[in-house]
């Protein structure tokens, strides 16, 4: 054996020491390098793309200074959530991500539901995730077409869903590959993701003439806070346009469901998201103040195509150029899609095996012949297009699960990041910090308090309805689909749930767990036609 193949086993060697410590047999290859799994947390957020679908949100309820200030200030507070995970994830380097890590930061009695309601929170916000980005990739691709024919195409509902459910069904069988060639795939993700930023920023610098930017008045000032909520005060207005940020830097513990298949994990799943929350805080806000500044009349804004950006695009660049980069920023979504669907369904694979479903575990599967979940994932696809199907009710209804996304996902972080500071003293709670570490003094304290107060403030910012008044076609119904899911899965938790669910299961082979561990006496072990299952 060489050197360096050595070297990577003996890496890998370390990394199932680690899950073994945690009490889980390792259940997939490790096939992510850290330039992948840095690739994975760029292209999980995909800023060209997520910008391009959320941009309309800012622009048009608040103003072009809310697109610009909205975005730094929830890239700054995102900073200290995505913080806040990565000493989490580093620490608990397992494919179910913060739902492994919360139920060991809680004393025993507590693993089961806190266990089980950040699961939920996770996998529906997660879920959420997948079905709006893939969404939002089907309205780019119809608007693309009425740019194409000059505005002279009607995009009906049906259309989009319907491209946006065949889109889905494209990417689950994309991800029923082995983990070697989905790594493969993943690694190129970065470079176009933040290669079709960059240039869309130069070229249109280049092509917008100087008497046509907008004055810094417009972009930064007073002038640039236009208050289209029809009822909304400007305050609130200015605050909707923190949804593009929020939304574009979510979904942080993705890399932590593919730590199993990640190389030096405890490492490299928190630098890859410390990284990515940097560079796409920092380059989205340069592209969103390029985009108020070449944006020209706001009334002329979103156009035909109804996505403002790509309106920006065709007046600045001429419709062949703009329709040439937006065929890069639609295969940028298109690569958020892929991971997002990766990662959700490691998430679901994970809460199965420990009997979070009424499935009796059956999509808590590793197929041995691709070494990836495929049970989880086909599910995880058919759970995803259900979403989507609100915009048959209106298109502000479908914009829900733009809001769902953050608040669920955004919640089930802060529950335990909370914990570990809650418990922190408490006997039968052992937090190991990994080799990210913010530590117990006050700069470890003020990052964890302030994402989870920011967290609970933009909830509910997000809650409310975009416009008034309030109507079955213009309510947001992201708080009323968070709420009715927690609510049906408490109410199944204690009718049925506590008994098979007992919190995420250790499975290590002969490592049994004491009767008061796992209640009724179930020993928290596998026997070994399970072992080859998960090995």
């Amino acid at each position: 054996m060489s050197n360096r193949e050595y070297g990577a086993s003996s890496f890998e060697d370390d990394d199932d020491k680690k899950l073994e410590s945690l009490g889980y047999v390792p259940s997939f290859k490790r096939e992510f390098s850290n330039l992948a799994t840095i690739s994975f947390a760029f292209s999980i957020m995909g800023l060209c793309s997520s910008v391009a679908t959320t941009f309309n949100t800012p622009l048009l309820l608040g103003g072009p200074a809310s697109a610009t200030w909205c975005w730094i200030l929830g890239a700054t507070m995102c900073f200290t959530l995505g913080s806040s995970i990565a000493e989490i994830v580093s620490a608990f380097p397992t494919c179910g991500g913060l739902y492994t890590a919360s139920a060991q930061l809680v004393p025993k009695r507590h693993r089961p539901i806190v266990g089980w309601l950040v699961g939920w929170l996770n996998i529906l916000g997660q879920v959420a995730g997948v079905s709006s980005t893939e969404f939002g990739l089907s309205g780019m691709i119809w608007a693309a077409v009425v740019v194409a024919k000059d505005g002279n195409y009607e995009v009906t509902s049906g259309k989009v869903v319907g491209l946006f459910a065949g889109l889905l069904v494209f990417h689950g069988t994309l991800n029923c590959l082995a983990t070697r060639h989905l790594a493969t795939f993943t690694k190129g993700f970065v470079f176009v993701n933040l290669g079709t930023t960059i240039i869309i920023i130069i070229v249109l610098l280049a092509t917008t003439s100087h008497h046509d930017m907008h004055p810094a008045s417009y972009v930064f000032g007073s002038d640039g806070i236009i208050n289209q909520t029809n009822g909304w005060n400007n305050g609130v207005a200015f605050l909707f346009g923190l949804l593009s940020v929020q939304w574009t830097m979510t979904d942080y513990d993705a890399t932590a469901h593919i730590s199993e298949e990640v190389k030096r994990a405890a490492y490299a799943a928190p630098a890859a998201i410390f990284i990515a929350v940097i560079g796409t805080g920092l380059l989205g806000w340069l592209l969103n103040i390029v985009l108020v500044l070449c944006s020209g009349p706001i009334e002329d804004l979103p156009g035909p195509s109804g996505s403002a950006f790509l309106q920006i695009m065709t007046l600045r660049m001429g419709k062949a150029g703009a329709l040439f980069l937006w065929t890069f920023v639609c295969l940028t979504a298109f690569f958020v899609c892929q991971t997002a669907l990766q990662a959700c369904s490691r998430t679901v694979y994970a809460f199965s095996r420990d009997k979070g479903f009424p499935d009796k575990g059956y999509f808590g599967y590793v197929s041995q012949w691709t070494h990836t979940p495929l049970r989880a994932i086909w599910l995880t696809t058919l759970f995803s297009i259900l979403p989507g199907l609100l915009d048959f009710a209106s298109p502000v209804a479908a914009n829900a699960i733009f809001s769902l996304t953050a608040i669920a996902l955004d919640i089930s972080y802060i529950v335990p990041i909370a914990l570990r500071r809650i418990f922190r003293h408490h006997p039968e709670v052992q937090f190991k910090p990994g080799p990210f570490y913010l530590g117990d003094g006050l700069l470890g304290w003020a990052v964890n308090l302030n994402c989870i107060v920011w967290t609970l403030f933009v909830s509910v910012i997000f809650s409310l309805p975009t416009y008034l008044p309030v109507t079955k076609n213009t309510m947001n119904y992201a708080s009323v689909i968070t709420g009715s899911v927690l609510l049906l899965s408490m109410i199944w938790y204690f009718i049925d749930g506590r008994r098979h669910y007992h919190g995420p299961h250790a499975y290590v082979k002969e490592n049994v767990a004491p009767a008061d561990d796992v209640g009724d006496g179930e020993k928290n072990t596998v026997d070994s036609n399970d072992e080859k299952k998960m090995a």
